[in-house]
């Protein structure tokens, strides 16, 4: 495992956009030109609740640079469940791990989960590059196919597997913008289409945090039996609020990340 939080986050970022190549366009109309107000609020990425490559193993690698358990989500309609984690320096991305409970879906899904993680090397879970080491396993579109029927989140991890599935700009650190709904009009205007199950805006500011996103990039996946276009990755905005105290609320709303889980959905 990693014990640099920077080179860990340096080479997520790296993976994510090989296959997100939006992200670039979205830091140039967003940024000033020396990029440095992109801050990232949060990444966050994807499992299965099965032991050897379960939430607590991918967090296992962010405990070991410094993060701390600090909640939980679920999402009881796509059979996901989350925790988030914060660093003690703040000024890193907090972490959003989910896994998809695969005894709550049918037998054939979970057979073919369990046949995927079956071929990943158990070292390779603690591994320095676990968590942006993409597949362990052949899968052919069929499968693929079979599992989207069922679940969005089980083809896309079936398609991409360890990976950040996306990053998120900070609104509240931005220079050229203050607002989500100036972000998202200026997405709009560049060509961008957004994520809008649930509204454009995810929550609001009674919930102390709005949130919106682009849809995943297509982007061409070789399977076992050949290319297919699938989505890839997106990007998050978040505009976080203050609390009573205030300091702005870190967490998350499960109402909204109910809907940001979508931005990855077949289309």
């Amino acid at each position: 495992m990693h014990n640099d939080v920077n080179a860990l986050f340096a080479n997520l970022w790296d993976n994510y956009l090989s296959v997100t190549p939006s992200a670039v366009e979205v830091h140039k109309l967003l940024g000033t030109t020396q990029q440095d107000d992109i801050i990232n609020d949060h990444i966050a990425l994807r499992t299965f609740n099965i032991e050897k490559v379960s939430l607590e193993k991918l967090a296992a690698h962010f405990l070991a640079v410094g993060y701390k358990e600090c909640g939980e989500y679920h999402f009881e309609a796509k059979k996901l469940y989350a925790k988030h984690f914060e660093h003690s320096d703040p000024k890193q991305p907090k972490v959003f791990i989910s896994e998809l409970l695969i005894d709550q879906c049918s037998e054939q899904l979970q057979k073919i989960v369990t046949d995927l993680v079956d071929q990943i090397d158990p070292d390779a879970v603690t591994a320095d590059n676990f968590l942006y080491s993409g597949t362990h396993w052949s899968v052919d579109s069929q499968t693929y196919k079979a599992l989207l029927a069922e679940s969005e989140y089980a083809a896309w991890m079936a398609a991409w597997g360890y990976r950040a599935n996306h990053f998120t700009v900070n609104i509240n650190e931005l220079k050229n913008f203050e607002t989500i709904e100036s972000v998202n009009d200026a997405l709009k205007k560049a060509g961008f289409a957004l994520n809008t199950s649930g509204g454009e805006i995810k929550g609001s500011a009674e919930v102390l945090l709005e949130q919106s996103s682009t849809l995943a990039d297509d982007y061409t996946v070789q399977f076992s039996d050949g290319e297919m276009t699938v989505p890839s990755c997106f990007y998050e905005f978040a505009l976080r609020y203050p609390m009573a105290n205030g300091e702005l609320y870190t967490g998350f709303v499960a109402a909204s990340a109910d809907k940001i889980f979508e931005s990855t959905n077949a289309r």
